[in-house]
């Protein structure tokens, strides 16, 4: 009996755990029943994904209904029920619960209690997802490596436990992992595979600042600088993940061997050991995972200050410009909150003069919150120049120079229902935005982004400026 529960632990060892309940089935069946077959029946079970689990705890209940104080037994079962959900299965959890109570009365200082114990705060050895066998070789590999006082030997050693137990897929992955890591001009890999955390956090603090100066000081840096020291961070990790695939590729292929029942392995005298359990997070990986998380906060606390910021402007409604007398166009303007707005005004002037280049012009501005404004929403086609062609004749149109203010400005050359040949400048920035309008018969460009310039810059001035 011993020397089929053997086989049956080194067939869930090796991942395949479907042959391993045969063997053990079929030995309950022809010798009755047994706590160490039972045990391995289980443990086959809890080796497959969640929906054997059920199927697992039906063994162990029936088990220790024979069996009631076997400690393996309470402590395999306080180790299922630990790692089951308690959400979908919280009437497990409270059966694992008592189990490890009784664990804790009948052997209070054992290794299995301490394993069951462990068992809710660790990945399972028998990983049945990638995410779980990448955590185990990763954790396995340090530990290795810091243990050991070189490379090689830590090498060495793997691979004296993966002799002494040839079908133990921990120790298989444990070896070829080792083996590959400490190949010469691996000592970046095994850099990061020890010191991967601290990595990435230096990585995610130079890459945080390098976007909090993009929004704020130094606009001119392009956001792609700092992506791309993202991406680049991430190649050396892309290199390791693929030659922990390829060590437990081979570890797997070592396994692929049928199983000599009750024979041992050439392990040269060496005894492999029973290797600690995997912690699902550490305190040293929740420092980090902090300190992560901060940095995000940072930067889209910083991202979101700065896109809903917008400089504060008041508005100046000049009686006179530029010797021009102006009146109110379209009676007093109040705030629109809806749009953002928090003043306007409209007035023209000089419109008792002739029709002089200059002689006579119409200014609209508003001030308040206009932080969503882009490009699009001044020269697009919905946006401000797509209304001024709804109702006049844009003959050309072309981007000026916004000036001290920033954001956008667009000048148009238009042409009125009276045919008379106009310029239009409009202008948005994330506190203000407006046009003016003049008679340009014979003005350049130049002459009208300097007309456009100084009437923004005379009608929009900062608050206190």
């Amino acid at each position: 009996m011993n020397d089929i529960r053997t086989r049956a632990e080194a067939l869930v060892a090796a991942g395949r755990p479907a042959e391993a309940r045969g063997i053990a089935r079929d030995a309950l069946d022809a010798h009755g029943p047994d706590a160490g077959l039972c045990l391995a029946l289980a443990r086959a079970h809890m080796a497959e994904d969640d929906d054997h689990d059920a199927a697992a705890e039906r063994v162990f209940r029936d088990a220790l209904d024979a069996f009631p104080d076997d400690i393996a037994l309470l402590a395999g079962y306080a180790e299922l029920c630990a790692r089951s959900d308690g959400f979908d299965h919280p009437g497990r959890r409270a059966r694992g619960g008592r189990a490890l109570d009784r664990l804790r009365e009948l052997a209070p200082d054992s290794a299995e209690l301490r394993a069951a114990e462990a068992a809710g705060n660790s990945v399972s050895a028998d990983a049945r997802d990638a995410v779980s066998m990448r955590r185990t070789q990763s954790f396995d590999a340090a530990l290795a490596f810091a243990r050991e006082p070189t490379p090689e030997a830590a090498a060495a050693q793997a691979a004296r436990w993966a002799a002494a137990a040839p079908y133990d897929r921990r120790l298989a992955v444990l070896a070829e992992t080792t083996a590959a890591l400490a190949a010469p001009g691996r000592t970046g890999a095994r850099f990061l595979l020890r010191r991967g955390l601290p990595y990435r956090l230096a990585v995610g603090a130079a890459v945080t600042l390098l976007v909090i100066l993009r929004l704020t000081v130094l606009p001119g840096i392009p956001l792609g600088v700092a992506t791309a020291v993202g991406l680049l961070s991430e190649l050396p990790f892309l290199a390791l993940r693929r030659l922990l695939k390829t060590a437990r590729d081979r570890a797997a292929a070592r396994l692929a061997e049928p199983v000599p029942g009750g024979e041992p392995g050439e392990g040269g005298g060496a005894v492999a050991p029973e290797l600690p359990p995997v912690p699902r997070l550490t305190r040293r990986e929740g420092l980090y995972a902090g300190a992560g998380a901060a940095l995000l906060l940072l930067v889209c606390g910083t991202a979101y200050g700065t896109y809903t910021a917008y400089p504060r402007y008041e508005l100046v409604a000049h009686a006179e410009f530029r010797g021009l007398a102006g009146d109110e166009l379209g009676g007093p303007r109040g705030p629109r909150p809806e749009d953002g707005v928090e003043d306007s005004v409209f007035r023209m002037y000089g419109f008792e003069s002739g029709p002089e280049d200059g002689g006579r012009l119409v200014v609209y501005a508003a001030v308040g919150d206009f932080h969503q404004v882009r490009a699009r929403d001044v020269g697009g086609a919905a946006g401000m120049l797509g209304a001024l062609r709804d109702t006049a004749d844009v003959r050309e149109d072309w981007a000026a120079e916004p000036g001290a203010r920033g954001g956008w400005t667009r000048c148009a050359r238009v042409v009125d229902a009276q045919g008379l040949r106009q310029a239009v400048c409009l202008w948005a920035d994330k506190g203000s935005l407006g046009s003016v309008g003049f008679v340009a018969e014979h003005m350049g460009r130049a002459e009208i982004e300097e007309l456009a310039a100084e009437v923004r810059e005379s009608f929009v001035r900062p608050v206190g400026g």
